[in-house]
């Protein structure tokens, strides 16, 4: 897959079939905009989305976005930052001189709230109707529901603020991760508490509260299950903010590896304890809830 930043001027493409939208996460909603413009490339089209404006801190990191959106089958994904330019183009000169003049749009797929342009004024209806003008197809969706919610990047946040890692993943399609090489620690967790796998997160990315969690750790083919911590760890009084997992069953040297974490349950905040000896004995009792967590998966699996 290509991937752009678009600093003011937009790559000259051929024959594309255009999805729009911020893309913060690539949540079950804009599954829907991304199998559309993957349904045209039996036509001859290349998928292209285009992704505008974005938070400092995004569910996905670019890195996870491009490797998500090159498995699912997208051929070039444009970040498009709201710059002066974009901020201050009209609706009709970003048809024509953006999805028209430079990208070659014979397909155009956005959602039902969809707007773009100068204040906002380009709506799905215009959309349509500059559709008919410049001789290209629109077709507007709409939202995915949770019940009598709309599935969207603000509600997953809040759930993610919330810690709520299984209604994360019902309205994302996948599990909350964090990826990272695995870096050494102090040496405390090997010493006086359980050995762990620590990665730094991150500083673009999203983060759940600061706790402990049931999670999966994937190493290349090899998967862990285990307990992780999000935060500070201030009986010890780190200064960054890492993500260390204590992995169960697991004497490999892992340093320098690359590793990606899966959160399927919030266990517990973080907290300080007044000793190391009281902090391991409330690990002890979270890496039980973890293993009764993955028993009665494999349990319920076998029913």
């Amino acid at each position: 897959m290509e991937y752009m930043k678009v600093d003011g001027n937009f790559p000259k493409l051929s024959g594309s079939a255009v999805a729009l939208g911020k893309f913060d996460g690539i949540h079950l909603g804009h599954r829907k905009l991304v199998n559309k413009i993957l349904e045209q490339k039996e036509n001859g089209a290349q998928a292209v989305l285009v992704a505008i404006g974005g938070s400092a801190k995004t569910i996905l990191t670019t890195q996870e976005r491009i490797h998500l959106l090159e498995e699912l089958g997208v051929d070039v994904l444009l970040e498009c930052p709201l710059d002066e330019r974009m901020r201050h183009m009209k609706a009709e000169s970003f048809v024509r001189e953006i999805l028209v003049g430079d990208l070659s749009a014979s397909y155009v797929a956005v959602g039902e709230d969809f707007r773009f342009g100068y204040e906002r004024k380009g709506t799905p209806e215009l959309l349509t109707e500059l559709g008919k003008k410049y001789k290209f197809q629109t077709e507007v969706l709409t939202k995915e529901m949770d019940g009598h919610r709309k599935i969207s990047s603000t509600y997953i946040r809040e759930e993610l603020a919330k810690g709520n890692m299984e209604k994360f993943t019902a309205l994302m399609g996948m599990d909350f991760s964090v990826e990272g090489i695995v870096e050494h620690g102090r040496g405390m967790g090997h010493k006086y508490l359980l050995p762990t796998a620590n990665i730094v997160p991150s500083p673009q990315k999203l983060m759940p509260p600061n706790g402990v969690y049931i999670t999966i750790s994937y190493f290349g083919e090899k998967e862990f299950k285990g307990i992780t911590n999000i935060g500070y760890k201030p009986t010890i009084g780190e200064k960054f903010l890492g993500v260390e997992t204590y992995l169960f069953d697991c004497s490999e040297d892992l340093y320098g590896e690359f590793c990606k974490v899966e959160f399927k349950k919030f266990i517990r905040p973080e907290q300080r304890f007044q000793s190391l000896e009281a902090l391991k004995t409330q690990l002890e009792k979270d890496a039980a809830k973890g293993r009764k967590y993955f028993e009665g998966k494999t349990a319920g699996k076998k029913q």
